[in-house]
């Protein structure tokens, strides 16, 4: 199968905030972080808002959704606080994905075929205010089943069991999660489903993901901040899309 489309870049600013907070104040800036992401050739701007306000702020929201030029993807929790913060920005799209506050990151998919009738109740709204709905999932069926019929126009891949498996050289658990990903990318396209995926992707994971033509997005986040204090985020960003573009063509 031809690539469906060309494979946009999301650059997920979350901890350029960690960073900010550990200190306070008001350096280093988010916006300035996704401003930089965006003239290096980032596709659109990804911010997580947790209910602990870890490291997004609700200003910056306020910020990103009225300067960005690209479009943001607002990820939160399925509460109603961040529904309703939803509802007022308005954002391209909206990403629900799971939340624990004891976890230092998203640890895997959003349980959705147990959650489907709440799920479907609350993302209405949401698509009738024109946000694009994407659920964070893992490469199952059953869950990718459940999304399609909640009326999600997007799922989003998790990627983490993939990557985690590379970095810790079990590479039968890497091939295995790998060709999961790529297996449910084409199911999920095959039900009319927008394939997104993300979660500790790096320059070592990402272009075996890229090459599956059903992928029309990557959100990356984490590595980027992480390699632009050694490289800077421009030249960080820049050699990611550029292995993303090498693995696509």
């Amino acid at each position: 199968m031809s690539p469906t489309g060309p494979l946009r870049l999301g650059v997920n600013i979350d901890h350029v905030a960690t960073v900010r907070n550990a200190r306070g104040g008001a350096y280093p800036d988010p916006l300035r972080a996704a401003r930089i992401a965006e003239a290096a050739g980032a596709d659109g701007i990804t911010a997580h808002l947790r209910e602990d306000r870890r490291h997004i702020s609700d200003a910056d929201i306020e910020a990103l959704a009225a300067e960005l030029s690209v479009p943001l993807n607002f990820e939160m929790a399925a509460t109603e606080e961040m529904q309703a913060i939803a509802l007022r920005h308005r954002p391209h799209a909206v990403c629900i994905v799971p939340e624990r506050r004891e976890e230092r990151t998203t640890e895997g998919g959003l349980e959705v075929a147990r959650e489907e009738n709440r799920l479907a109740h609350f993302i209405a709204p949401l698509r009738e205010a024109g946000c694009r709905v994407s659920i964070f999932i893992a490469a199952d069926r059953r869950q990718i089943d459940a999304a399609h019929r909640i009326g999600a126009q997007v799922i989003e891949l998790h990627t983490g069991a993939y990557c985690d498996a590379h970095a810790e050289g079990r590479e039968a658990d890497r091939d295995r999660e790998l060709d999961a990903l790529r297996e449910m990318s084409a199911y999920g396209h095959s039900l009319g489903l927008e394939i997104h995926a993300g979660h500790g992707l790096t320059y070592d994971t990402v272009k075996p993901v890229a090459a599956f033509p059903e992928v029309m997005e990557l959100n990356i986040g984490h590595f980027l901040i992480g390699e632009a204090i050694f490289l800077g985020l421009d030249p960080a960003i820049r050699e990611m899309r550029r292995l993303m573009d090498e693995a696509r063509a």
